[in-house]
């Protein structure tokens, strides 16, 4: 048997065993390839395309979801916002004006620091926890040559607070990943159910 009858026969068997296989083996062998491609490959081909570090996120918690219509929202939240000198009309022309809900897979797109506006959600790296935060830009200001950003949840009454200290304000440009792009509903449970199981075991 010639060396290329050789090649093509061991390429065949490797490919039957991969895909037609119904072995344990070939199933883990199977995840193993996938988690690769989608580490090594995917990521960062999209990470190229839409100019961030973190093409995809997917939202872990509820402090974007919105309970009821806008108007039910704004009663509930609106004297945050009023109090930080934002209008209602300034905050009904924002973006996802219904917030996300839990589970939601976010395509983020990077952006030049002077482009991101009040209203827009972003996603921001923090000291006090491993998964980046996705909130709604309240405030930009401009220092020099460096914007600042404060966020808050749509859902929460407040900023977030850890130890005494406002992670939401004075969020340096460099910490910004991106912004919001296209929202892909609920999509992301299939990940987070078995982020959830594990936290019951834990």
């Amino acid at each position: 048997m010639s060396d290329r009858r050789k090649v093509k026969k061991v390429i065949k068997k490797t490919w039957n065993f991969l895909w037609k296989s119904n072995s344990i083996w070939s199933w883990l062998i199977d995840l193993v390839l996938i988690f690769l491609i989608v580490k090594f490959i995917f990521f960062p081909l999209f990470g190229l395309i839409f100019a961030t570090s973190l093409p995809f996120v997917i939202v872990e918690s509820d402090s974007m979801h919105h309970h009821g219509n806008f108007d039910e929202w704004y009663n509930q939240f609106g004297s945050w916002y009023e109090n930080n000198g934002l209008t209602k009309q300034e905050i009904i022309e924002w973006p996802y004006g219904n917030g996300l809900d839990k589970g939601d897979i976010i395509i983020v797109l990077g952006k030049e620091p002077g482009e991101y506006e009040v209203g827009d959600i972003i996603i921001f790296k923090t000291k006090v926890q491993t998964t980046p935060i996705i909130h709604r830009l309240v405030d930009v200001e401009q220092e020099e040559n460096e914007f600042i950003f404060s966020t808050k949840g749509d859902n929460n009454q407040r900023q977030l607070v850890y130890f005494g200290f406002n992670i939401e304000k004075d969020i340096k440009q460099e910490n910004v990943l991106g912004r919001a792009g296209l929202r892909i509903p609920y999509l992301g449970w299939v990940k987070l159910v078995f982020v959830e199981l594990f936290k019951g075991f834990s």
